[in-house]
């Protein structure tokens, strides 16, 4: 299993907002993402910065299923909006870990 951190920046003034549209995801999309191997995905924001932890059985897989999903797609679109500098880029391969303990 893979492990991956990735981070993503709201736009000024949408914390209350996209707090409030991602208490859930849809349905579909939560299924495509089990069934593509993704164990848990968990997102903490500190004020316009969000940090996400990933765990999933291989990302690459993850990346190719989510790209022809039309469920992700429509949340890209709804997410994108509430985010600065283009949205969560699906190519990323995640932060570099330097250090744990």
């Amino acid at each position: 299993m893979q492990r991956l951190a990735m981070r993503t920046r709201l736009r000024p003034g949408a914390e209350e907002t996209y707090d409030r549209e991602h208490a859930s995801i849809p349905a579909d999309l939560e299924a495509e993402m089990r069934e593509a191997g993704v164990h848990s995905w968990k997102i903490w924001r500190d004020g316009l910065d969000l940090f996400h932890y990933i765990e999933v059985e291989d990302y690459a897989v993850l990346q190719e299923k989510l790209d022809r999903s039309a469920a992700n797609a429509a949340w890209q679109v709804q997410m994108n909006r509430l985010l600065d500098g283009g949205g969560f880029d699906p190519s990323s391969l995640g932060m570099r870990m330097v250090w744990e303990m």
